[in-house]
């Protein structure tokens, strides 16, 4: 394993932590703006329709997906700068 990519294991760590918490936010509010609920609803959740139990976890997976995605490119693309190696 190269030297650059276990430097990078914390940070990406770090990153990873905080990713989450940007997309959780990112999807509440986008929850908030399709006009429903405060709360995005349980798959467990027995009062809600499958539509909208369906509808708020794929919102949620690509938010998360593509959040996730900018932050670890941006770690590694600011990584490559500071250091002339990228990580991967």
């Amino acid at each position: 394993m190269k030297a650059s990519k276990i430097a990078y294991k914390p940070v990406g760590l770090a990153l990873g932590a905080a990713s989450g918490m940007i997309a959780g936010a990112a999807f509440k509010q986008a929850w908030k703006m399709l006009g429903n609920d405060d709360d995005a609803p349980d798959a467990t959740d027995q009062d809600r329709s499958w539509q909208e139990v369906l509808l708020a976890a794929s919102l949620q997976g690509a938010i998360f997906a593509a959040v996730k995605a900018a932050v670890d490119r941006g770690g590694a693309v600011t990584l490559h700068r500071l250091t002339g190696t990228w990580p991967g």
